[in-house]
């Protein structure tokens, strides 16, 4: 069994479950009291979350470089950075290391084209609904078109994130904001909607919706045991 290396804490609630997720997965795999091997760095969120709003995605870039360098000298043979956001900065910690990179967008994309489904919604941070990092590997490596909401509803999304999620609040009237994001989205033409940020999932799940979801933590962790085992 491989060691998987987690960068974590952003937040802990989302890392919570990408390690319940991990462990779960050995066990349905290989039985008995089988866990997974992890080697976990999870950094202090506060700090990293006034880098992002400051736009100093260099400094975050180091932080978690030296995280990730950490993670691989305990011993991980591949590393999972177990946030969608900060998958800007992807490239400069895949280069601070020497062992695999495994993408959560390319998780995902993998699951979408697998199902046949070629126009998906995207729902994260504005930082992911917005910028390229994230929609843009889906659209040119997997050829998916991408919506995501509107000017103001992707306000809503990102401040429920960070304000509620990220703290461990779940709002009957917010998971309300979200599903008729999702219904929007919906009639837009998705045929599948991403939860493109690793604490969505707390909030949202299959069961609210006939849309299909995509819960990237659930799929980048399935991977994770996938690439393991």
């Amino acid at each position: 069994m491989k060691v998987i290396g987690l960068l974590g804490g952003m937040s802990w609630e989302s890392t919570v479950g990408y390690y319940r997720a991990i462990n779960e997965g050995v066990k349905n795999s290989l039985g008995g009291l089988h866990s997974a091997k992890i080697a976990l760095y999870s950094v202090d969120f506060d700090s990293i979350e006034k880098l992002q709003h400051e736009g100093d995605w260099e400094e975050t870039a180091r932080i978690l470089s030296e995280a990730a360098q950490s993670v691989e000298s305990a011993g991980a043979d591949f590393l999972l950075i177990c946030t969608n956001t900060m998958h800007k900065v992807a490239p400069q910690i895949e280069k601070s290391i020497n062992i695999p990179l495994l993408h959560i967008a390319d998780a995902t994309a993998e699951v979408i084209v697998q199902e046949g489904i070629k126009t998906v919604g995207l729902l994260g941070t504005a930082f992911t609904m917005e910028q390229d990092f994230y929609k843009g590997r889906l659209s040119e490596n997997y050829g998916l078109n991408v919506l995501v909401p509107e000017s103001e509803d992707r306000k809503v999304v990102h401040r429920i994130i960070y304000q509620e999620l990220c703290l461990g609040k779940i709002e009957s009237n917010s998971k309300a904001e979200y599903l008729r994001i999702i219904d929007f989205l919906s009639n837009q033409g998705a045929e599948a909607v991403i939860l493109g940020c690793t604490e969505i999932g707390m909030l949202v799940n299959q069961e609210d919706t006939e849309i299909r979801l995509l819960n990237t933590t659930e799929i980048h962790a399935e991977k994770a045991v996938e690439r393991a085992l």
